[in-house]
């Protein structure tokens, strides 16, 4: 099931997080981002057990896809297919959605492209020695 994300799962998603982000606690601050009419979280979970996270703020008519997460024992079962899917589908009052991913991040990118991304920018460096791509998808 995929659902937006309420209070009683910030441990949960922290939980998450901090399988791919060691800091993800010290980044989000869930308990008032929560709290703001423009963060937003969607869960998959199964068994009352999140397994996958989509991060994603909308500011006017612009979304920013800020994390994808997905347990690494949970991977490859179209988790991050069905989030993306989700927020796509739901989209209706937005132009575009844009992200950044690592240009080694090959796995990534091809969902994207998969969901109509296309890269618009490269950001050199933007992870430490390695460059990210500025994805973007018109909704309208």
């Amino acid at each position: 099931m995929i659902r937006e994300a309420s209070n009683q799962d910030v441990k949960q998603i922290i939980e998450v997080g901090e399988t791919f982000q060691a800091n993800f606690s010290r980044i989000y601050n869930l308990k008032n981002l929560l709290k703001e009419p423009y963060f937003h979280i969607l869960v998959y979970e199964e068994k009352k057990q999140i397994k996958g996270i989509l991060i994603y703020t909308n500011l006017y008519e612009v979304v920013d896809i800020l994390d994808i997460i997905v347990l690494k024992e949970y991977r490859k079962q179209k988790i991050a297919t069905n989030l993306m899917d989700y927020l796509i589908t739901s989209l209706n009052t937005f132009d575009k959605v844009y992200l950044e991913v690592s240009t080694d991040n090959l796995i990534a990118i091809k969902l994207y492209q998969k969901f109509g991304f296309k890269v618009i920018d490269t950001r050199k460096e933007y992870y430490d020695t390695t460059d990210a791509y500025v994805m973007e998808r018109i909704i309208k």
